[in-house]
C-alpha cells in the first residue's frame, strides 16, 4: 500500500504497450493468487469453512483489488503497471522495503491468524454484532479514501522512489488538497477496522503495528519528497497536514 505525491500526467489513454499489458496481467494474476492465499490462511487458522466474518473481509478485499483496474485502466494503465513493480522496484528507498513489507504486509496478515485463532479457541469475548459492522463500515470507507487518493494521484506508486522516468510532479487534486498523505490515512483506517469487522481484541497488537508503521513511513517519505520532489516544499506550505488535519 504505497503512495508518492506527485500530480498530473498525460498519458495516452488509448495506448496500452505490449510491456505495460503484460504487468498489468502480471498485477491481476498476482491480485487473484493473493485473494487465494489469504482465503486459505484464514481457513486453516480458525479450523472450519463457515468462519462469517472472515469470509466477509475476503469479500471486502476482492472488491478492493478489483477496483484497482476497473479505476485505474480508464485514466492510466500505466499507473497499475507501475504498481505491479511492488517495492522491489528499481530505486525504491531500502528502509522502504522494510517498513512497507511489515507495515503492508507482515502486520497485517498477522492480524489475520490471530483473529482466527482467537475464534477457533475463544480468547476474547464475543463482540456485539454493531462491532463487526462499524469495522466493516470503517473498512470500506478506509479502502475509499485509498482508491481515491489512487486515482488522484498519478505517480502512487507501491514503493518509495522518486520516478524521474515518468516526469514525476506534485499531486494537489482530490484528498491531496486537504492531505498530502490521504492514502496512508485510508490504509490506517482499513488496519485498525479488522480486529472490529473479526470481532478479536487480539488482533489489535499486529494492528497497532502496521499502523505504528504507517506513520513512519508517512515521516520517512515526507522527508524524502521534502528533499527530492521539486516543488513538494511549495504544496507543503499550502497543504500543511500529513495524515490528520488540525493535528499532523
Amino acid at each position: 500500500m504505497k503512495e508518492l505525491k506527485m500530480g498530473r500526467q498525460s498519458p495516452n489513454k488509448h495506448e496500452i504497450s505490449p510491456g505495460t499489458r503484460r504487468a498489468i496481467i502480471s498485477w491481476i494474476m498476482q491480485a487473484a493468487l493473493g485473494m487465494v492465499g489469504y482465503s486459505l490462511v484464514l481457513v486453516l487458522v480458525v479450523g472450519r469453512w463457515d468462519w462469517l466474518w472472515g469470509w466477509i473481509l475476503i469479500g471486502a478485499l476482492t472488491a478492493f483489488m478489483a477496483a484497482h483496474p476497473l479505476i485505474l485502466m480508464p485514466i492510466n494503465p500505466k499507473l497499475l503497471a507501475e504498481r505491479e513493480k511492488g517495492i522491489g522496484g528499481k530505486g525504491t528507498k531500502v528502509w522502504d522495503k522494510w517498513v512497507a513489507s511489515l507495515a503492508a504486509g507482515v502486520f497485517p496478515i498477522a492480524s489475520w491468524v490471530v483473529a482466527g485463532l482467537d475464534t477457533r479457541f475463544h480468547w476474547s469475548q464475543t463482540m456485539h454484532l454493531a462491532c463487526h459492522l462499524i469495522g466493516l463500515v470503517i473498512m470500506i470507507l478506509g479502502f475509499v479514501l485509498f482508491l481515491w487518493a489512487m486515482a488522484s494521484n498519478a505517480f502512487f506508486s507501491e514503493g518509495v522512489r522518486i520516478q524521474e522516468e515518468r516526469g514525476h510532479s506534485v499531486a494537489t487534486r482530490g484528498p491531496y488538497r486537504w492531505l498530502r498523505h490521504p492514502g496512508y490515512v485510508g490504509a490506517i483506517l482499513s488496519q485498525l477496522a479488522t480486529p472490529f469487522l473479526l470481532g478479536s481484541v487480539w488482533a489489535f497488537l499486529p494492528t497497532a503495528a502496521s499502523a505504528a508503521l504507517f506513520i513512519l513511513r508517512t515521516y520517512l517519505e515526507d522527508k524524502t519528497l521534502m528533499k527530492e520532489l521539486p516543488g513538494y516544499q511549495e504544496y507543503a506550505k499550502k497543504t500543511r497536514y500529513r495524515l490528520l488535519p488540525g493535528v499532523w
